[in-house]
C-alpha cells in the first residue's frame, strides 16, 4: 500500500513525497483512516514504528479541511499534543513542519528548562497546533497565556513514559481542562494496568490499533549480551568501538554522573563522544544531538529520560553499558536503532549485579539474548552461574519488579 491509497489530500501527499516517503508503516496504515473518520484511537506501538506520522498526518489534514470549510484565517489552538520530554516534543514539531509544509497551519513547541518568553510570544501571534510537555503547559495555563477551551484534537503520546516519569497527575490536571467534546488519540509502547485505566478514562469508544505485541523487540535488531566484570566495562566498550563498522553508537547509562564519566573516558581514548542527560542545558543537549545526527560525534552517551524521543534514521548501534532495572526500558532503548524497517544492532553488557535485570528483560520480551563468549574481557566463570540465575529467577520475579519501579525516579536522569 502507498500513501496514495489513504485518501490523503494533495498538499500532504506532496509533503510526504518531498520527504521521500511512499509507503506507510503498519501503524500509519491502520491509524490514519481511523483518525480521518474522527474516531478516538488507542494505539499500542513500539518506538521506531512511525507512530508520530500516524497521528500528525491525519490531524493536519482534518484541521486544514475544517479551516477551508469555515473560511477561517485566525489561528487558535485546536490541537494539543502532549508528550513527556522536550526531545520528543521537538521531534514532533519537526514532523509537523515537514508533513504540513504546504498547509497554512501554525504550530509551536513548548517545554521547560528554557525561558518562556519566546514561547509566550509565539502563542500570542497565533498557533493552531501546540506540542507541549506537561510541566511547562500547566505553568502557562496558570499564567493565563494558554487556554484549552477550543481544543478539538488531543494526543497523549508515550503514555507509559508519562507514568514512568511521574507525570500522570499533571496529565490528569490537563485533561480536566479540555472540552468534553473532542477527538482523543492515545499512544503507548506498553500497556500496564495504570495506562489501561487512563485510556479508559480518556477515550470514547476507541478503535484499538496494535501493530506489535506489547514489550516485544523489533525483529530486525540483532541483540547480544557480553558477560564481563564491572571494572572491565570501560575497556570492553573501547575495544568494541575499534570496529569501524560501528558508525554511530548510542550508549546508555543509568546515572547522570556515570554518563559524564564515560564520556570523558571515551574522549581521552580518542573517540569523539558527547553526553546528554537532565543536568545538561537544553541548548547543550540540542547541539549534542545535532552533532550526533550529522556524525560529527560518533558516540552519544545518554540516560533514559534524556534519550526519549531521539529519532535518528541511520543509528547503527545501541549499547547498554548498564542494563536498565526496569525491563520495559530495555525495549525502548534498543528501539532507538532498527527504525522504520532498517536493521540495527543492540549490544548489552552484564556484570554480576545485573543478572536479575537480564532475567526480567528476557522474561518480558520472551527472548533469550545470544551470549558472546570468549571476547577480550570475558568473565568465563559468569556464564553458567548467570545463566542458571537467569533461568531460576525467570519464573518468580513479579515482586521484585514492583520494588524497582518505586525507586526508578531517583536512578534515572
Amino acid at each position: 500500500m502507498s500513501f496514495n491509497n489513504l485518501q490523503l489530500i494533495e498538499p500532504v501527499l506532496q509533503a510526504l513525497e518531498k520527504e521521500g516517503y511512499t509507503n506507510p508503516t503498519p501503524i500509519q496504515e491502520k491509524s490514519i483512516p481511523v483518525i480521518l473518520q474522527k474516531r478516538d484511537l488507542q494505539g499500542c506501538a513500539q518506538t521506531g514504528t512511525g507512530k508520530t506520522a500516524a497521528f500528525v498526518i491525519p490531524i493536519l489534514q482534518l484541521m486544514y479541511e475544517e479551516k477551508q470549510a469555515a473560511a477561517q484565517t485566525s489561528h487558535t489552538i485546536k490541537a494539543l499534543i502532549l508528550t513527556p520530554t522536550r526531545e520528543l516534543a521537538i521531534q514532533i514539531g519537526e514532523s509537523i513542519r515537514a508533513y504540513g509544509h504546504y498547509l497554512p497551519l501554525r504550530h509551536h513547541v513548548i517545554f521547560g528548562g528554557v525561558s518562556q518568553h519566546s514561547q509566550v510570544q509565539a502563542i500570542r501571534r497565533g498557533v493552531d497546533i501546540l506540542v507541549a510537555t506537561p510541566g511547562r503547559l500547566l505553568d502557562l495555563i496558570q499564567q493565563r497565556h494558554i487556554s484549552l477551551s477550543d481544543i478539538q484534537y488531543f494526543v497523549l503520546d508515550e503514555a507509559d513514559r508519562m507514568l514512568d516519569m511521574g507525570f500522570v497527575h499533571d496529565v490528569k490536571r490537563i485533561i480536566a481542562r479540555l472540552p468534553s467534546k473532542r477527538q482523543t488519540l492515545f499512544f503507548s509502547a506498553t500497556m500496564p494496568n495504570e495506562i489501561k485505566q487512563l485510556a479508559a478514562m480518556l477515550l470514547n469508544n476507541p478503535v484499538k490499533v496494535e501493530v506489535t505485541p506489547p514489550a516485544t523487540t523489533v525483529d530486525l535488531i540483532q541483540q547480544s549480551i557480553y558477560y564481563t566484570e564491572k571494572h572491565n566495562k570501560q575497556s570492553l566498550l573501547v575495544h568494541l568501538l575499534k570496529d569501524p563498522s560501528i558508525e554511530t553508537a548510542l550508549v546508555f547509562t543509568q546515572m547522570k554522573h556515570a554518563a559524564d564519566k564515560l564520556t570523558r573516558m571515551l574522549n581521552h581514548a580518542g573517540i569523539r563522544t558527547e553526553a546528554i542527560h537532565g543536568n545538561k542545558a537544553q541548548t547543550v543537549r540540542q547541539r549534542a544531538l545535532e552533532n550526533f545526527k550529522s556524525k560529527r560525534t560518533r558516540v552519544l552517551v545518554a540516560t533514559d529520560i534524556a534519550a526519549r524521543g531521539i529519532d535518528i534514521d541511520e543509528l547503527t548501534h545501541v549499547i547498554n553499558f548498564e542494563l536498565p532495572n526496569i525491563p520495559e526500558t530495555y525495549v525502548h532503548r534498543i528501539g532507538r536503532t532498527g527504525r522504520a524497517g532498517a536493521k540495527g544492532v543492540a549490544i548489552s553488557f552484564c556484570d554480576w549485579s545485573e543478572k536479575i535485570f537480564l532475567s526480567d528483560i528476557q522474561k518480558l520480551t520472551r527472548q533469550t539474548i545470544p551470549v558472546v563468549k570468549s571476547h577480550a574481557f570475558d568473565a568465563p566463570g559468569m556464564h553458567d552461574v548467570v545463566q542458571s540465575t537467569v533461568s531460576s529467577y525467570g519464573s518468580s520475579r513479579n515482586g521484585g519488579m514492583k520494588k524497582r519501579h518505586s525507586r526508578a525516579f531517583t536512578q534515572r536522569g
